[in-house]
């Protein structure tokens, strides 16, 4: 079989490459190319785009960077008819795997789709594109599968994949002195993470890093994101030396954690699943957050909030992200009963994922929808 992919950001990269790993297990002479990241081309897929170039956040920044955009989306039509694939499989990034869906579809080629556009939050209207122009959707939370029966799609739910990886991550990783690795001392560990992008590193980093003088027992590590220079977070660090910086450890960051401050998105997730009590930290462009609060229908930004369906990690958005609130409800997940009880949460939140195997059943789908 000959499969093309697309995935346009590092979480999605992940995915992809769990799910390759899973598809060659049922077919060993797989022909794979498409857009993604490192680890999809470690599991052998021809790299023809890394995600790095597509990542564009916000309305205001799409149209900015329109022209770029429209060029990507017009190579990429043209090398999936060049590579003549079986079926393409898109991996979230709605608004640029959606137009490659019905591209595909038109050229009468089978699509399948993991990881479900957020339609259930804004534009519940693509259910119709997606009920057109995708053939089989595989969706990873709880509540998207009665989202869809509401509108007479059938879609498979396979659970969250992010269960798998932790867990394989925790079989793997040798018990290690994780501090002593990292030129750490004793104090307990507050992890940022404020994202895989520029935009966000330049406007999160420096907010969080503010909060420093308030938590002199702690100290403070920052979990570098792959495809970043050092340099741009030295700068915002700024000789400061109660912060550290890694890069590619975030897992083992999050293991030897006692909190954080983690910037929305799947590292929400992540640092849940790691027992890691949290502060969620969201700020985009204004222009771009406007357009979105008259959109988006959603009660929360936290994937971990809008699971449970009710505020278990503290949310700080747009003016609410400031450093007097951080260090708020920082001091109150350091220890006592809110802390024990976002933790209590998070074990109700992984009963609600719906067990391991994601991947390998995203893959089983894919090879039975295929005969």
């Amino acid at each position: 079989m000959k499969y093309y992919l697309v995935s346009g950001e590092a979480s999605g990269d992940m995915h992809g490459a769990n799910l390759l790993s899973e598809l060659k297990k049922m077919d060993s002479n797989l022909e794979l190319r498409g857009w993604g990241g490192d680890k999809m081309e470690a599991q052998g897929m021809k790299l023809v785009k890394h995600y790095e170039e597509l990542a564009f956040m916000g309305f205001a920044e799409v149209v900015m960077n329109l022209k770029t955009i429209l060029g990507n989306l017009k190579r990429c039509k043209e090398d999936i008819l060049k590579f003549k694939p079986d079926a393409v499989i898109l991996i979230d990034y709605p608004g640029f795997n959606l137009r490659i869906a019905e591209f595909a579809k038109k050229a009468g080629i089978k699509v399948f789709y993991y990881v479900s556009p957020q339609v259930w939050a804004w534009k519940q209207n693509r259910v119709k594109k997606i009920k057109k122009y995708i053939d089989h959707l595989f969706v990873i939370l709880p509540f998207e599968k009665p989202f869809y029966d509401k509108w007479e799609y059938h879609v498979d739910f396979v659970g969250n994949p992010l269960l798998d990886e932790i867990a394989k991550f925790k079989k793997e990783y040798e018990v290690q002195d994780f501090r002593k690795e990292n030129n750490l001392d004793e104090r307990p560990i507050i992890a940022l993470l404020p994202g895989s992008r520029t935009q966000e590193i330049n406007t999160k980093l420096p907010l969080m890093l503010s909060v420093i003088e308030s938590f002199p027992k702690y100290q403070f590590v920052i979990a570098g994101a792959p495809a970043q220079q050092a340099s741009i977070y030295e700068e915002i660090i700024d000789g400061n030396k109660n912060v550290s910086l890694i890069f590619g450890k975030t897992y083992p960051l999050l293991l030897n954690s006692h909190s954080g401050l983690i910037t929305s998105g799947t590292a929400t997730l992540e640092t849940a699943l790691f027992q890691v009590p949290q502060v969620v930290c969201y700020i985009a462009n204004p222009i771009s957050y406007a357009i979105a609060k008259r959109l988006v229908k959603i009660k929360f930004i936290s994937l971990v909030n809008l699971i449970m369906d009710k505020e278990i990690v503290r949310e700080l958005i747009q003016k609410e992200l400031v450093t007097d609130n951080l260090i708020k409800e920082l001091k109150l997940i350091s220890e006592g009963e809110k802390r024990t009880e976002m933790k209590d949460n998070y074990l109700q939140l992984i009963e609600k994922l719906g067990g391991d195997g994601a991947s390998a059943k995203t893959a089983e789908h894919i090879f039975t929808y295929m005969r």
